[in-house]
């Protein structure tokens, strides 16, 4: 294991959270409205507010206030919502599961779709399957996430009335409920993200199939789905894991429409709804949590480049 890599990648997720953190404190400070004044309401008098202010520690310079609250986020404490008045960590750690429930299931959905579409499509360019994945592909780049799920509730809960059109089961109250509410946005997030790494695999597989060692496997009688298993898609792994990894991060960014849209309970929802009410701490604290998730799955690939091909050097 190269530590001296490790530790590279580590402080760098460190800077981009820190970065993320620090430019979402600055606009939150450029949004119009006294925090303080939003916490009281507007009919509250001026010596309140100032009291509000100073107990918040509003009166202090901003890379002060940054930094206090950079240290209590560090330690969970992310502070008090200004609208509910209970603890943001709390809040976020009640809607989490469900943005996370919601990104896994539309990955493995994506994955499923994606996997044997592309690698079948670059085994037979030209052909009808071909045609169809690339059909599919730019269908699925086209076509918003919103039409998408718009299409969806159409198709599977007004036309067939399979699924329910929106709404949330916790998973530990009863499983088949929120399966049958999770299909249709993890589908909906699942088929624009397949779309997209459809294409990617193709293109990295058909690349790697036509590299001479694998001509050379064919000469020596391999069959193909050995020369495609251990050849072919191992040596297209950088390529397919770096599209997996951008298509996690576009999918955290992308799941505040898709939680309006099914109204699902979750960590996009809670920040755009932060946005509205004007609760700068639950935005921070919002923004904070997906920045570090962002961070975790960046140093997952990177650690995923070193373990598929350790003679890659990284600067």
């Amino acid at each position: 294991m190269n530590y001296q890599y490790v530790l590279q990648r580590l402080l760098l997720a460190a800077v981009v959270v820190l970065g993320v953190t620090l430019v979402v404190f600055l606009i939150v400070q450029l949004i119009p409205g006294d925090p303080a004044r939003v916490s009281l309401g507007m009919q509250t008098t001026e010596e309140l507010v100032e009291a509000r202010r100073e107990r918040m520690g509003l009166n202090r310079p901003l890379l002060e206030q940054y930094g206090s609250w950079l240290v209590n986020a560090a330690h969970g404490d992310f502070g008090d919502s200004l609208i509910t008045g209970q603890p943001v960590a709390d809040q976020i750690v009640r809607r989490l599961p469900a943005t996370l429930q919601l990104a896994v299931l539309a990955i493995v959905i994506g994955m499923l779709i994606a996997f044997p579409l592309g690698i079948l499509s670059a085994m037979r360019p030209n052909s009808a399957l071909d045609v169809f994945a690339s059909v599919i592909s730019q269908l699925g780049v086209a076509v918003p996430d919103f039409w998408m799920a718009i299409l969806l509730v159409l198709l599977f809960s007004s036309g067939l009335g399979w699924l329910p059109p929106s709404g949330y089961t916790p998973i530990q109250d009863d499983f088949s409920g929120w399966l049958a509410h999770m299909i249709l946005p993890a589908l909906t997030a699942g088929l624009i993200s397949a779309s997209i790494q459809t294409r990617f695999i193709r293109s990295a597989m058909l690349e790697v199939l036509h590299q001479n060692y694998i001509k050379t496997a064919h000469a020596k009688g391999l069959s193909e789905r050995v020369v495609i298993s251990r050849h072919a898609l191992r040596n297209a792994l950088i390529t397919i894991v770096t599209v997996v990894g951008l298509q996690v991060t576009a999918l955290l960014s992308a799941v505040v429409v898709i939680e309006i849209v099914f109204n699902l309970p979750g960590l996009g929802r809670l920040a755009l709804d932060a946005v509205l009410d004007r609760d700068y701490t639950l935005l921070q604290g919002s923004v904070f949590v997906m920045a570090f998730m962002v961070s975790l799955v960046n140093l997952a690939v990177d650690f995923t480049y070193f373990l598929l091909d350790p003679r890659i050097e990284f600067a």
